[in-house]
């Protein structure tokens, strides 16, 4: 019962968080300036411009106040600003309903369900790389711990981690895809897959799609090689340290069994903390990334989103991503909770 009520706390300490996330940013949206209705403004003067200079400069902004009255009302700024939130948050369901003020009149849910396969596809690839090659790495290293292997892996690690993705990702490009001449060239540019890809077979489309995803998931995983490997190996060297690892060795136990059987499993349960983050791979993307190599994904979307003032595409991209970051942060604690018999919930005496 006392597990019950800890995921019942946490979930109900989740629904302020999410008001007082989107409560905050859509504030923002409201108050720094450069707004869509600025922006539309300045495309109005923009196109206004011609032969007579001055005469037509001065009719625009004759005219601008009542433009700006009409923008206004156009995108409901011309109302109170919990009115403006209520209307946000219900009746256009977190902005899904909303219609983009700049994508050709789609709603901001049509946009988003364009791009989740996109995200889903380098979100689940990096993640499951991610644990597959740290883990057994960062195991690697603490059984090797202060051997040539252990130093040399510390450093190609430390260096991938330093290296910024922008300057990774031209260098692999380079290196890679034939921009310069005497170079490999081995894969795409860029994009998700082939404009022909829909011509291919299954098999044939699952190897295009490999090959356009190999630098771009390159440069997602590397930056977080360092911490997971790093967390595992010190977790490790944590409990083969520890009294009851001595103790099991003591009473005949071998090292094998005393560190695969003992130590290793209670190494892992850190890198639990990290398993809820598999609900925020449905909109994992990187600005940097995806414009660099032409990939339609979330985070091409949202950096779009942000250079046009496109606040409901971006206000609903918002609502999404921090439900679901606070569902993995409870799916993380839920993971812990299984996995540690130690934890505790606050009872008297515990």
């Amino acid at each position: 019962m006392n597990r019950l009520h800890y995921i019942l706390r946490r979930l109900l300490l989740a629904i302020p968080t999410f008001f007082g996330i989107t409560l905050v940013c859509f504030a923002l949206t409201r108050i720094l300036p450069g707004g869509p209705v600025e922006m539309r403004l300045l495309r109005m003067r923009s196109g206004g411009g011609g032969g007579e200079g001055g005469a037509n400069a001065a009719r625009v902004t004759r005219v601008s106040d009542t433009q700006r009255r009409e923008l206004n009302r156009q995108f409901g700024l011309d109302q109170p600003f919990l009115v403006q939130y209520k209307r946000w948050l219900w009746d256009d369901r977190m902005g899904l309903a909303m219609t983009s003020f700049e994508f050709n009149n789609k709603s901001a849910w049509q946009l988003i369900r364009a791009r989740i396969p996109v995200s889903l596809w380098f979100g689940i690839t990096g993640f499951i790389l991610s644990y597959l090659i740290c883990i057994p790495l960062g195991i690697a290293k603490a059984l090797r711990h202060g051997s040539t292997f252990d130093i040399t892996t510390s450093v190609l690690v430390f260096l991938g981690y330093a290296i910024p993705a922008l300057a990774l990702g031209m260098t692999l490009k380079t290196l890679c895809c034939g921009t310069v001449e005497g170079f490999w060239d081995l894969l795409p540019l860029g994009g998700f897959e082939s404009a022909h890809a829909d011509t291919l077979s299954w098999g044939a489309r699952l190897l295009d799609r490999a090959r356009h995803m190999v630098l771009p998931v390159t440069c997602y995983v590397i930056g977080g090689f360092a911490v997971l490997t790093l967390l595992m190996k010190n977790a490790l060297l944590e409990q083969i340290g520890a009294d009851y690892v001595r103790t099991a060795l003591a009473k005949g136990a071998s090292a094998r069994r005393a560190v695969w059987g003992h130590a290793v499993r209670n190494a892992l349960i850190p890198i639990a903390t990290g398993f809820g983050s598999i609900l925020s791979v449905f909109f994992a993307g990187s600005m940097i990334i995806e414009s660099l190599f032409e990939i339609p994904g979330m985070g091409l979307l949202s950096l779009q989103a942000v250079s046009n003032r496109d606040y409901a595409v971006f206000l609903a991209m918002l609502s999404l991503t921090a439900i679901l970051q606070l569902l993995g942060n409870l799916l993380s604690d839920f993971c812990y909770m299984l996995i540690d018999p130690r934890m505790h919930f606050g009872n008297k005496g515990a």
